[in-house]
C-alpha cells in the first residue's frame, strides 16, 4: 500500500496551489492533497471537510487536523515511504501543514501542496523534519 500512495501522490506533482481545492491538476492545498489521494484509494471520504481559513484553529489552539488524523488514520511509528506527515510550522502554533513521505533513507523526500509552489517533491530535510509532529498511514 505505502508504494502505492507514493504513487498517486507523485501524480498530483504540479496540481497548483489553491486553498481548500482537492482537484487533481487544476487545484489544492496539503490537505486536499491528502484528500484526493484517500479519494484515489477508497472512493468517498470519511467526512466532510467543513471550510476553513488560512490560520484555522490557531487562535483557538485546537489540534483539529491532528484529532481528524486520528479519526481516520493509524498512527505510524517507523519512518515508511507513504506515510503521512503532520507538521507544526512554528513553536506554540498548532500542527496545520501535511505532507506524504517519498524516499526514506540517506536523501529523503516528501510530496506536499505549498503556497506559491503547489504541488511538489521536497527533501525532507532537517528543518523540515525537526517539525514533523506525528506520523500515520492509510488504513
Amino acid at each position: 500500500m505505502s508504494q502505492r500512495v507514493v504513487e498517486l501522490a507523485r501524480d498530483w506533482i504540479g496540481t497548483p496551489y489553491r486553498h481548500q481545492a482537492s482537484a487533481k491538476g487544476a487545484g489544492a492545498d496539503c490537505l486536499g492533497l491528502l484528500r484526493g489521494v484517500w479519494r484515489e484509494i477508497y472512493g468517498a471520504e470519511p467526512e466532510n471537510v467543513p471550510a476553513y481559513t488560512p490560520d484555522w484553529s490557531e487562535p483557538q489552539g485546537e489540534e483539529r487536523l491532528w484529532r481528524a488524523a486520528l479519526r481516520h488514520l493509524k498512527v505510524q511509528h517507523a519512518k515508511k515511504s507513504g506515510d503521512l506527515l503532520l507538521f507544526r510550522m512554528r513553536a506554540g502554533g498548532v500542527a496545520k501543514h501535511l505532507g506524504i513521505a517519498g524516499r526514506i533513507g540517506d536523501e529523503p523526500t516528501f510530496i506536499h501542496a505549498y503556497t506559491g509552489h503547489g504541488v511538489v517533491e521536497s527533501p525532507l530535510s532537517a528543518p523540515w523534519q525537526r517539525r514533523i509532529v506525528a506520523r500515520f498511514c492509510f488504513p
